[in-house]
């Protein structure tokens, strides 16, 4: 099949347990599973649980669970010549949508799911443990402690924080318990490099900031905006030449060119790892402005991070976004420093708004998965500023604070709610 499976879920293959579901629903995941290689551990496992959930449960409930979808795909006409078994196609997206039972299908997919995942959820939650989010917002924000986090508030608790003198010092003490100068590992490298874990850590920023301070620190994931400048610069220019010369006939050509604009050695460490190299290239040519606008993306790398990596430790760091030039450039995929004579301006008030959403999107993001439920710290940082909110289980020991504390402080109490 071309993918280097792992074997129990080959044995699950080659048993031909994907023979036996209705095809809508095993092409799917026979496609997803086929860059086996890149997929996150996390990603493996969950496809591991779920087909053998799926093997393992009586064969008489498993057809009655799947039998409404076969019935729809009867009545949408689908058979072995527009659905090719072990192949999902966009022209078999495009036979989807374009249904009249599309809903409905959609709708018996979703009922599948709403009685298999909860076993899988609760096998998960069982073997749960602390996790961490820590989000910050920049220094240059037009407003104090009273007017942030206001959409989610109401979950969490204020805690007053004595910021030390020197700004610089800030974020140092708040993720590694010393001053910049200390140069002493954040708390994402601390917790990777006890787990032996890969991608249990991650840091996503706007700037450079949390890159340097994790210095050398290979086994935490850096992920910045910045810092891949030069490849991103590259993929603008690369799809723009594509589209202007008609390089491509077709949804299908474009996908199968993007997918070989690969992140170069110059252009990062992240293509030292595969898995990495290939998440950041799926990111930034999501089509969403991950490309051009910063905060969109430390947000959606934020999110594709929580649903495939589940990271046990994440540092969030926003930045100033630019205001937005012309529309046409984000539709070009332009360089909007170079593209447009109207000059770069910060805007600290348009970022101001757009973060209050991502704050929520973001921790909502988070809850979906039973990995985060219930053992999950949030601290919502605004840097400088005198107050953080703070959202977790009523054991997380910031919680109780009945005085201002040190960022120092901060780190010990993350320190501790880790175990480390």
């Amino acid at each position: 099949m071309g993918a280097n499976l792992s074997p129990a879920l080959q044995a699950l293959v080659d048993k031909g347990l994907f023979e036996r579901l209705p095809p809508t629903f095993s092409t799917f995941f026979f496609q997803q599973i086929q860059d086996w290689d890149l997929l996150f551990p996390a990603e493996r496992t969950y496809h591991e649980r779920l087909f053998a959930l799926i093997d393992q449960s009586d064969p008489a409930v498993v057809a009655q669970l799947f039998e409404p979808l076969r019935q729809i795909e009867q009545k949408m006409g689908v058979n072995e010549k527009n659905w090719p078994r072990r192949h999902f196609t966009l022209e078999q997206v495009d036979f989807l949508n374009r249904s009249a039972q599309y809903a409905e299908w959609r709708q018996a997919v979703a009922n599948i799911f709403a009685r298999l995942d909860p076993l899988l959820e609760e096998e998960t939650a069982r073997n749960g443990h602390a996790r961490l989010a820590v989000v910050i917002a920049p220094a240059e924000l037009p407003v104090g402690p009273d007017r942030m986090w206001l959409r989610i508030r109401q979950h969490g608790t204020r805690i007053k924080l004595d910021p030390p003198e020197d700004i610089a010092d800030y974020l140092p003490l708040l993720l590694t318990g010393d001053r910049l100068t200390a140069a002493a590992p954040p708390i994402g490298a601390l917790y990777a490099q006890a787990k032996r874990d890969p991608y249990a850590a991650w840091m996503v920023e706007s700037g450079g900031g949390l890159a340097k301070l994790a210095g050398n620190a290979d086994s935490v994931v850096r992920l910045s905006y910045e810092r891949l400048a030069a490849y991103r610069t590259r993929l603008m220019a690369e799809v723009r030449h594509m589209v202007e010369a008609q390089q491509v006939r077709g949804p299908r050509e474009l996908l199968a060119k993007l997918k070989e604009l690969k992140i170069h050695a110059s252009e990062g460490d992240l293509s030292r790892d595969a898995i990495l190299a290939e998440f950041a290239r799926a990111v930034l040519l999501a089509g969403n402005g991950t490309l051009l606008i910063n905060n969109t993306f430390v947000e959606w790398s934020t999110v594709q991070a929580v649903r495939r990596a589940r990271p046990s430790v994440v540092v969030i760091s926003f930045g100033i976004r630019n205001k937005i030039k012309p529309f046409t450039s984000l539709l070009i995929y332009a360089d909007q420093d170079t593209s447009s004579p109207i000059p770069t301006q910060m805007d600290t008030l348009g970022t101001y708004v757009d973060l209050e959403i991502f704050y929520q999107y973001i921790w909502q993001e988070f809850e979906k998965y039973a990995e985060y439920r219930h053992n999950t710290a949030y601290l919502f940082v605004g840097e400088g500023m005198d107050e953080l909110l703070a959202i977790g289980p009523a054991d997380f020991p910031l919680l109780t604070a009945t005085r201002p504390i040190k960022p120092a402080e901060v780190f010990s109490a993350m320190q501790g709610w880790m175990r480390l």
